[in-house]
């Protein structure tokens, strides 16, 4: 069954690589299970709510890649949009958690529009490339200037606005420590870096509260096996619908701006891995994109549905395929390593801001590595590209980011008598996001 539904000799693996392949990849991304919640309960969502969420939509979404498309590509919740999500939507733009789930399902249901359609290809080559790379850094930096806020190594100042905290502060150096700990992993190229320095701040943490070092440390939990689970924002988003629409243009951006990051964090990853396992044809194109993004954009409405932001396929899966994954094999291992993962929910009691600090910076820095694909010497691009990234970062908004970018874009272009490279549909974003602003 396993040879007819993912063709193992055809792809020259077999069954025990791909097992170890899927495990590779689970715990390369698994730091999402606690991420993830620690930034969307900023919201008022239940941090064991989004925990069940998170890994239901991720095993669903992860299976449903491995059997349709079969790709070595498992899914969970985006890091940046998670984040657009939180402190855009919710706590910068004043709407309610329902609200912005309901945002993510309307954008996931058009992603599935996108990837059932010819408008695939319309979409993609109608974004400058220029501008893919600057919102993708951009986010990076934004992800990590939010690890460093939670953590506390900076602080909110009346005379500089930012400045740095105090070093004494237990929850500070435990960050610290830990952020060292997880670069250190990373520049020895330890597999799942990221999630193991995760670990290793939580035990370190443990320990300093047992010395009684301070407050705010992380806690070891009163069991481990959770026999109950949180499933009180399954279906939630239901409830936010008329307040999202209530303001049609401030929707169609928020709606936008899921999707943006979605297709294009996708579009990337699926094209990045297929190129590592020859999924790419004489065309360049990837064999079954469609299957794949139809994958990913279901497991976003699904997501929805249970009460998390955007789901996407993780880059992570590149450390499966280094592992020897070829196949969905490798996908539906780790879709099912999510499932049993809810199990272990009690553990969430050791993850606190310090903890997942350091992991929030890491991401950032990966992500912020985009910035070499810029084209920096030519003015016209690195004025949008760099407009994008620094008004996410100080103007607290991905979506203002974007939004910025891309006026700052059109302008240049004109400017500099390259109206030919715009794309139509350039045109009609420049038109909502003028909308946006002033109707804020």
């Amino acid at each position: 069954m396993l040879e007819k539904v993912f063709k193992l000799k055809e792809k020259g693996t077999d069954v025990k690589t791909e097992i170890i392949a899927g495990i590779t990849t689970f715990l390369a991304m698994a730091y999402i299970l606690f991420v993830n919640p620690s930034i969307l309960s900023e919201t008022g969502m239940s941090f064991d709510g989004v925990f069940f969420a998170t890994a239901i939509a991720s095993a669903f979404a992860s299976i449903m890649m491995g059997v349709l498309a079969n790709y070595p590509v498992a899914l969970s919740a985006g890091m940046g949009v998670n984040a657009f999500f939180a402190y855009t939507v919710v706590l910068g733009l004043g709407y309610s958690y329902e609200a912005a789930l309901a945002a993510v399902f309307v954008s996931g249901m058009i992603f599935i529009l996108i990837s059932v359609t010819n408008l695939r290809k319309m979409v993609i080559n109608s974004i400058p490339k220029n501008m893919k790379f600057a919102i993708g850094s951009g986010i990076g930096f934004f992800i990590a200037f939010i690890g460093f806020k939670n953590a506390g190594i900076i602080v909110s100042n009346p005379a500089t606005f930012v400045s740095i905290g105090s070093l004494k502060d237990p929850t500070v150096l435990l960050a610290i420590i830990g952020l060292f700990i997880t670069i250190a992993l990373l520049t020895r190229k330890v597999p799942a870096a990221v999630f193991w320095g995760l670990v290793a701040t939580s035990i370190i943490g443990v320990i300093m509260n047992f010395m009684g070092l301070g407050e705010g440390l992380p806690a070891l939990p009163t069991n481990i096996i959770a026999v109950e689970f949180d499933t009180s924002l399954v279906g939630s988003f239901s409830k936010g619908f008329g307040e999202l629409f209530s303001s049609p243009v401030s929707a169609a951006v928020i709606i936008f701006s899921f999707l943006f990051v979605d297709f294009f964090d996708t579009a990337g990853t699926l094209v990045a891995v297929g190129n590592d396992i020859g999924l790419v044809n004489e065309d360049g194109e990837l064999v079954d994109v469609e299957k794949a993004l139809l994958s990913d954009s279901v497991g976003t409405v699904v997501g929805a549905f249970l009460g998390t932001s955007t789901i996407t396929s993780f880059v992570e899966s590149g450390s499966g395929v280094a592992a020897g994954g070829r196949t969905g094999l490798t996908a539906v291992t780790t879709g099912v390593l999510f499932i049993f993962s809810i199990f272990f929910s009690p553990l969430l009691s050791v993850v606190t801001n310090a903890v997942t600090a350091p992991a929030l910076i890491v991401v950032g820095i990966l992500m912020a590595q985009q910035l070499k694909e810029i084209e920096w010497n030519d003015i016209a691009v690195a004025t949008p590209a760099f407009i994008t990234i620094i008004v996410m970062i100080l103007g607290y908004s991905i979506s203002d980011g974007i939004a910025t970018g891309f006026l700052f874009y059109t302008i240049t272009m004109l400017a500099s008598n390259r109206h030919k490279e715009i794309q139509p549909v350039v045109y009609i974003l420049d038109l909502i996001f003028l909308l946006y602003f002033f109707t804020k």
